[in-house]
């Protein structure tokens, strides 16, 4: 239960690096210099941080006795096999399932690890994945969805009669955007969750350690920020906008019924165009329209992001220099050790 349970927020918050995982393969660089340019992502889990590079991904997870452990892996990315995937707007909704699916895997590893000499907990199979994917689902369409909807009826019922459709949706907008925040805000004071928030940080860190072409070390990680443009945090704020936007093609008169499920199914569109916002602002930083389009996300890193110290700093560098061994095409260019 205390798996299942913390999968389930851990889900919701894995959420926020899940875009940046897809935005290391879908920004390829060239072969030949791609140990300089590529993008880097990763998520936090347990006592750990998960890396992805091109082709590969590293778990490091703090082992109860100090140890670390490591698991690796190369990647294959399924619009390689279908090239069809790979159109905008459908592209986002594959990427963000894919790395999904890989940041439950690196989050069941991670808790595996990290409480294994505890409570002797063996590594979960492919369908208690699944059962804690769809408690994290139930519970985001129930939190962020069926009951902001709920409330907006009611308000419309009860206080606003008269609002047009763009005034309901706005309004139900603004109460599942307060939802999101007072939820992410609350579970970020427990103490499993804010050591989350700190390997975040670490991961972010050591990200733009490598970015500026630094050799990975604890020293240079340590003096970088833990806000960074490409985090999934901004993709989930630009989620809220368009969500706004789409809803407003249902009518707010149809059923209540038609309404929920209308927004359920239209969530891998909100997906696939929040990702090519957010693919694109991370591509023209330059600009001051797409600075000041993911201000929000880095405003709310300061919640998802905690300052680690230098035992986190070590695993996030350990996890990037592995995953790193995937994609080196000449060593003595990589920015690692």
């Amino acid at each position: 239960m205390r798996r299942l349970w913390l999968g389930g927020a851990k889900a919701i918050v894995g959420a926020f690096n899940a875009l940046t995982n897809g935005l290391t393969s879908s920004m390829p660089a060239a072969a030949g210099d791609r140990n300089v340019d590529m993008l880097i992502g990763g998520q936090a889990v347990i006592e750990g941080v998960m890396m992805r590079s091109l082709t590969g991904y590293s778990v490091a997870v703090r082992q109860p006795d100090g140890g670390v452990a490591i698991k690796q892996d190369k990647l294959v990315s399924i619009t390689k096999k279908y090239p069809f995937l790979r159109f905008p707007v459908l592209r986002g909704s594959v990427v963000l399932i894919q790395s999904l699916i890989l940041g439950m895997r690196a989050l069941n590893y991670s808790a595996t690890v990290s409480s294994a000499n505890e409570e002797g907990e063996q590594e979960m199979s492919n369908w208690a994945i699944a059962g804690s994917m769809g408690l994290a689902l139930l519970l985001g369409v129930g939190l962020f969805i069926l009951a902001p909807l709920g409330l907006t009826n009611l308000i419309r019922h009860y206080l606003l009669p008269g609002m047009g459709n763009i005034s309901y949706n706005a309004i139900d907008g603004v109460i599942r955007a307060l939802f999101f925040f007072v939820y992410i805000l609350s579970i970020s004071y427990m103490d499993e969750i804010r050591r989350v928030f700190q390997y975040h940080g670490a991961e972010h860190k050591t990200v733009y350690t490598f970015e500026a072409h630094e050799e990975l070390t604890v020293e240079n990680a340590r003096t970088k920020s833990t806000l960074h443009p490409r985090c999934g945090t901004s993709f989930l704020m630009f989620v809220m906008a368009i969500s706004i936007l789409v809803f407003s093609l249902v009518p707010s008169t149809m059923p209540f019924a038609v309404k929920f499920l209308a927004r359920v199914v239209l969530i891998p569109l909100i997906a696939g165009l929040a990702y090519e916002v957010i693919r694109f602002s991370a591509r023209h930083l330059n600009s001051a329209a797409c600075r000041a389009l993911i201000k929000p996300g880095l405003w709310l890193q300061r919640i998802t992001t905690k300052e680690p110290d230098d035992k986190q700093l070590e695993i996030a560098i350990v996890a990037l220099k592995t995953a790193l061994t995937y994609d080196i095409v000449e060593p003595a260019q990589a920015a690692v050790a």
